[in-house]
């Protein structure tokens, strides 16, 4: 088993602390670098394409050196023709060796993925080695235990808790993730802590939940790096990361690194499958090879002029061209046999 990375954003995904630790994921990552980013956690909003597309934007900028392919998943809501459970839109999760989720709503994101074939997807593909990363709302979701931030925060409702999607509950684990840590957004007058619930608030919903829960605290602009294979943790960006039990935080600041052993006990599923339906699974491990594998006409048409440039040792043309393919996502290679393209 070759469990991917896990990065978790306190905040600031399109900043560049958030570039910094997308670009650690990346380097780490065999090519081609296939991105898949859920609409899922702001599907209630009207323009959630637009959110989740900002970052794929942020993130075609700032990982150009990889020459990343970007999906968006507009999985939005269920019983709808862009359900999470409707494996038309699904189709490049697939393949997508990082994924993605960020801002939105904590309980959305829960209600709609929970149980969902997108998320035994994600489940199944980070076993297989994909790497996940998830921000703000997203962090919070797939926790055991989420705090309900708009449901208090804006509505009013007394402090509680909801089931998240319990991620970690695949590894014998009970981990929970609050982003905004440190926010301060309310200024000297109201405390926006804690995922702008507040300190007191924050205290109270510690204080209910169960004994054997971790509560992983994270600043704003600021991540927290889990790596399976080596077991290490390290935090990255520009302030903290907490862990709390007993409600007691522990403090580690920007580039430390703690072993995975202070997150709980880590028991790995065994079989490797199990856990996941088999209608999930089966899709992952049996994708058909992708279309997009193959160049396309446009650059087989410049593979063609340039074979005919070097042909007339017409030099400049034969690099102009190979820089084109390249700009393409593809690497033209000189054989013996001929020229060969490797996808980039």
């Amino acid at each position: 088993m070759a469990l991917g990375q896990i990065a978790f954003l306190g905040s600031g995904e399109t900043s560049m602390a958030g570039g910094r630790i997308f670009e650690n994921l990346a380097r780490a990552l065999p090519q081609p670098l296939r991105i898949a980013i859920l609409e899922t956690p702001a599907g209630f909003e009207l323009n959630s394409h637009q959110v989740a597309g900002r970052v794929g934007e942020f993130m075609k900028t700032r990982l150009q050196n990889y020459t990343p392919t970007i999906d968006i998943i507009p999985a939005r809501k269920r019983d709808t023709p862009f359900s999470p459970d409707e494996p038309a839109i699904l189709k490049s999760l697939l393949y997508a060796n990082l994924i993605f989720m960020g801002p939105g709503s904590p309980t959305y994101a829960v209600r709609q993925l929970q149980g969902s074939l997108a998320w035994d997807i994600v489940r199944a593909r980070h076993r297989l080695g994909a790497t996940l990363a998830f921000a703000s709302a997203a962090t919070v979701s797939v926790g055991a235990w989420a705090i309900p931030v708009y449901e208090i925060y804006k509505v009013g409702e007394d402090v509680h808790s909801k089931s998240g999607l319990n991620f970690f509950s695949d590894f014998g684990m009970h981990l929970s993730f609050v982003p905004h840590w440190n926010n301060t957004d309310g200024g000297e007058d109201v405390d926006t802590s804690r995922c702008f619930i507040g300190m007191d608030r924050f205290n109270t919903w510690c204080n209910s939940l169960p004994a054997e829960n971790t509560t992983v605290g994270l600043d704003e602009h600021t991540g927290l790096i889990i790596d399976f294979e080596t077991g290490q943790c390290e935090v990255s960006g520009v302030s903290s990361v907490s862990l709390v039990h007993d409600c007691e935080p522990k403090m580690y600041p920007a580039g430390a690194k703690f072993g995975f052993n202070e997150l709980g006990t880590l028991i790995l599923p065994e079989p490797l499958e199990s856990g996941i339906p088999a209608k999930a699974w089966e899709m992952v491990i049996h994708a058909p090879p992708l279309d997009e594998d193959k160049p396309s006409a446009d650059v087989l048409a410049l593979a063609d002029q340039r074979v005919q440039a070097r042909a007339n040792k017409n030099w400049s043309e034969s690099d102009r061209l190979r820089d084109q393919i390249s700009a393409l996502g593809w690497i033209v290679q000189d054989t013996k046999d001929g020229q060969k393209l490797v996808r980039g």
